[in-house]
């Protein structure tokens, strides 16, 4: 999907870009497969427990199958829709049986194609199956963690995992962030790199975007007071120090959080690149 520059006859224009939706062929919903979406504006008890959200566009949630357990059943492509909850676009799968589902849409999958969820399905994007029958060096997304659960990682726009290698009951997987890790072979990958990859180039451009989506603005520690932020305070610029820290005092910008018990470090052949 590429992305469309606007002219610059305004300071928020000037640097601003948008995608063109070239590829999405239906602008209203199915509405079996909407559900209402009540925001929390990031607050528990009226309480902000997530900093700098509030606002944004009403939306309803489409219900995504990410489980993709309806097997042996084909389904025809019957449109790529615009998804205002995720960066991917997803795609109305209708049922030989005459149901209906969304799923994410893979690049490069059209309008008419059919996809199938199955133990011996074809190699094709948007074909579900086992990690076990998908051959070494394929892209998949929406990858379970656990058997059964549905898929968990790989589901945003542009990204893909590389099937690397096979190592008994596991697989080796190469996931977006250069991280190895081992997956069980019986959880279910879809084939393909998930659709919309110029998403990550668009320039809001202003601050009104940004609002629309339900964030607000952000003041940087070191601009606050001793009392807001760790950074706070001193005269002129200052700088974060030899320690930076969160609002909360706890150590930021590099330092390791990750549990060095957690158990599914066990999982992990190669960490991610810093």
């Amino acid at each position: 999907m590429p992305l469309k520059i606007t002219r610059p006859i305004s300071p928020s224009q000037r640097f601003k870009s948008t995608l063109t939706f070239e590829e999405i062929t239906k602008t209203k919903p199915e509405k079996s497969l909407l559900k209402s979406l009540n925001k929390t504006s990031g607050r528990v008890g009226g309480k902000v427990t997530s900093r700098g959200r509030a606002g944004g566009h009403k939306r309803n949630l489409r219900q995504i199958d990410f489980k993709r357990d309806k097997r042996d059943i084909e389904a025809i492509v019957a449109s790529i829709e615009y998804d205002p909850n995720r960066s991917a676009n997803i795609a109305l799968l209708h049922y030989k049986d005459g149901e209906k589902r969304y799923i994410l849409a893979p690049t490069g999958i059209k309008v008419g194609a059919k996809v199938i969820a199955a133990e011996e399905s074809p190699i094709s994007p948007g074909n579900a199956l086992p990690l076990a029958k998908i051959p070494v060096g394929t892209v998949v997304h929406n990858v379970e963690l656990i058997p059964g659960s549905g898929g968990q990682i790989v589901r945003s726009a542009g990204t893909g995992a590389i099937v690397a290698a096979r190592e008994g009951q596991y697989i080796h997987l190469k996931l977006p962030s250069k991280e190895v890790r081992r997956i069980h072979a019986s959880s279910i990958a879809t084939i393909g790199q998930v659709s919309n990859v110029d998403w990550k180039n668009v320039i809001l451009g202003k601050a009104g975007r940004s609002r629309h989506m339900g964030r607000k603005p952000t003041v940087r520690g070191v601009a606050q007071d001793p009392r807001s932020h760790p950074h706070g305070g001193g005269e002129g610029k200052s700088g974060t120090g030899m320690n930076p820290k969160t609002p909360w005092g706890k150590p930021a910008m590099g330092k390791k959080t990750r549990r060095k018990t957690k158990p599914s470090n066990r999982f992990i052949i190669e960490r991610r690149k810093r």
